[in-house]
C-alpha cells in the first residue's frame, strides 16, 4: 500500500537518525521492507513520492500501438486499434487499450504542437470585427455586426438586416464614429465582402474594401485560419453578444417585436460591458478608450458613398426619386441626404441619424415607374391618406370674425353653405351676428348648427329653427328632404285591387 507523504517523511526521518532498516522500521511503525524500498528508491535517485509502474499485459504490445499512432499521424480511434491488438492475441481490456493509445498520442503531440507568440496590442493600431446570427424579428433573418478595439476592449455591436459590402461599410463608419476615430489596422475574417479569393495562400482584397480603407486611413487585414490571437478576440465578442442579445432557452429573453427594440437593446449592451471593469485588463474599457483615442486618426467628414449606394436627398413630401420611382422615407429626414442601394429585391435607404450614426432608416420592395412605394406609417399626420382636403376657417374682416365667434355652429353653416351654393351668405351672417346679440350667441351658434345639418340655408330658415327652439319643443332626428323621404302616400292600397 502507497503511504502518504507525511508517513514517507516520518520513515526517512528514522532512518537519517539511525542509519539502520530495522532500527527506522521500530521508530516509525512500519515493515523493515518498506522501509528499505523508500531508502532504496531515494538513493537511486527515483521519486520516492511516485508508485513504480508495475508490468502489464499490453507493454509487449506498446510499440506496435506507437507505430499505428505514427502512420495515422495520431487519429487512429481506440477501440480500432483494440480490435487489431485482439486479432494478434492481446487478452487485454479495452479500458487497457484506450490509456495505452492516449498516451502514445499525447507522446506524438507533445513534439509537434503548433507554439505562437502571444499578441500585445498597442493603443490606437487594431480594431477586430466579425459577424453573428441574430435573432428573427418577424420571421426574417437579422446579423449582429461585432467589433472591438484590442487594446482597450472596446465593443459596439450594431444589427442589421444583411452582410452585404454596402452594410459593412455602414457599419464600419458607425463604429468608426462611435469610437472617435480610426486606427491603423482594421482585422476581420475572409469573407466574400473582404476577400475575393486566396491565390497560392495570398489573400486578393474586394477592390471596394480597399477603397473603403483608404477613405478612411485604415488598411484591412485578414486573420490567418485557426489563428487563435487573430481571431479568437473577435468570435468572442460575438458569442459574447449573442449569448445576452439573443433569446434563447437558457437566457429566457423575450423575443423582439421590432428591429428597433434590437437596436436599442444592442445600444444598451454596448454602454453596460463598456462602463463595467475587464477581467483581463482589470480597468474600465471606456476609460481606456479615451487613453486610445490620442492615437486614432481623424475620420473623413462624409462616408464612403461609392459602398453605400446613390446620393439623393428627400424632398419636402417625404420621399426620394430611385430609377424614377417613389419611395418614400419616416418623419425626421424632410432635406436630409440618404444613400440608396439595391439589395436583392429591396431597395434599402441609408441616413444618417440624430445620435450621428450612419444607419438604415428604412427598406421597400423594388418597384417600377408609375407604382410609388409610398408607406402610411410614415405620414402620421395624415392618418386617411392624401385625399381631397377641406378648407380651414380662416376669417380675415371683422365681419367674417364677429360670425365664426359665435360658436363651432357657425363654421359648420359657413362650411355647408358654401358648398351648396346658397346665395346672399355674407347677409345672412350678418343677419346671425344680429341675432346673436339679441338672444344670445349658444342658442344662434345651435340654430346654426341644425341649420347646417338639414340643408337650410334660405333667408327665414335661421328664424324659423330659432321659433322652433323657443317652443321647447324637441328637436329630434334631423330628416334631410331628399328622394328616401317623401311625404306621397303608397300604392300600397292598390294592389288588392281586381282580387
Amino acid at each position: 500500500m502507497t503511504k502518504s507523504d507525511r508517513e514517507i517523511m516520518e520513515i526517512f526521518e528514522a532512518y537519517d537518525l539511525t542509519e539502520t532498516v530495522w532500527s527506522a522500521a521500530a521508530l516509525s511503525g512500519h515493515d523493515p521492507k518498506t522501509v528499505k524500498r523508500y531508502v532504496q528508491a531515494r538513493d537511486s535517485g527515483r521519486n520516492p513520492f511516485e508508485r513504480e509502474p508495475r508490468p502489464k499485459m499490453i507493454d509487449s504490445y506498446l510499440e506496435k500501438i506507437e507505430e499505428w499512432v505514427e502512420q495515422s499521424k495520431a487519429t487512429i480511434r481506440a477501440d480500432v486499434a483494440h480490435d487489431r491488438l485482439t486479432a494478434m492475441g492481446y487478452p487485454g481490456s479495452p479500458r487497457s487499450t484506450r490509456r495505452a493509445v492516449n498516451a502514445a498520442k499525447t507522446a506524438w503531440k507533445s513534439g509537434r504542437r503548433r507554439s505562437y507568440r502571444p499578441w500585445i496590442p498597442e493603443p490606437g493600431m487594431w480594431l477586430q470585427f466579425d459577424w453573428g446570427e441574430g435573432p428573427r424579428i418577424g420571421g426574417r433573418r437579422t446579423w449582429l455586426f461585432c467589433a472591438w478595439l484590442s487594446w482597450s476592449r472596446f465593443r459596439v455591436v450594431i444589427p442589421v438586416w444583411d452582410c452585404t459590402l454596402g452594410t459593412l461599410v455602414t457599419c464600419l463608419d458607425t463604429t468608426l464614429r462611435r469610437i472617435g476615430g480610426a486606427p491603423t489596422y482594421v482585422l476581420t475574417d475572409n469573407a466574400k465582402t473582404v476577400t475575393v479569393e486566396h491565390i497560392a495562400g495570398i489573400p486578393v482584397r474586394h477592390p471596394q474594401m480597399v477603397a473603403a480603407g483608404r477613405h478612411y486611413g485604415c488598411q484591412v487585414m485578414t486573420c490567418v485560419p485557426y489563428d487563435p490571437e487573430s481571431k479568437g478576440g473577435a468570435e468572442a465578442t460575438v458569442r459574447i453578444a449573442k449569448a445576452d442579445l439573443v433569446p434563447t432557452d437558457a437566457n429566457l429573453l423575450p423575443g423582439y417585436d421590432t428591429f428597433a427594440e434590437l437596436a436599442d437593446a444592442c445600444r444598451a449592451w454596448c454602454d453596460s460591458v463598456n462602463s463595467r471593469r475587464h477581467r483581463a485588463i482589470g480597468q474600465i474599457p471606456g476609460d481606456r478608450l479615451d487613453i486610445e483615442r490620442t492615437r486614432l486618426h481623424v475620420l473623413p467628414a462624409e462616408p464612403l458613398a461609392m459602398a453605400l449606394g446613390e446620393e439623393r436627398v428627400v424632398g419636402s413630401d417625404r420621399t426620394i426619386s430611385f430609377n424614377a420611382v417613389r419611395y418614400s422615407t419616416p418623419p425626421g429626414y424632410t432635406g436630409a441626404r440618404v444613400w440608396c442601394r439595391v439589395v436583392g429585391e429591396e431597395l434599402s435607404i441609408t441616413a444618417r441619424t440624430r445620435s450621428g450614426d450612419l444607419s438604415e432608416i428604412w427598406r421597400h420592395q423594388l418597384s417600377t415607374p408609375g407604382v410609388p412605394q409610398i408607406i402610411d406609417e410614415h405620414y402620421p399626420d395624415h392618418p386617411d391618406g392624401r385625399s381631397v382636403h377641406q378648407p380651414r376657417l380662416r376669417p380675415r374682416t371683422e365681419a367674417e370674425i364677429a360670425f365664426v365667434g359665435i360658436g363651432p355652429g357657425a363654421g359648420r353653416w359657413l362650411k355647408e353653405a358654401g358648398p351648396a351654393g346658397a346665395v346672399r351668405i355674407r347677409a345672412k351672417m350678418a343677419s346671425a351676428v344680429e341675432l346673436a346679440t339679441v338672444l344670445g350667441g349658444d342658442k344662434v351658434d345651435q340654430a346654426l348648427g341644425l341649420a347646417a345639418a338639414a340643408g337650410r340655408f334660405a333667408d327665414e330658415d335661421l328664424v324659423s329653427i330659432l321659433d322652433h327652439l323657443a317652443l321647447n319643443k324637441p328637436t329630434g332626428e334631423v330628416v334631410r328632404a331628399d328622394e328616401g323621404h317623401s311625404v306621397q302616400a303608397g300604392t300600397s292600397a292598390w294592389q288588392a285591387l281586381g282580387q
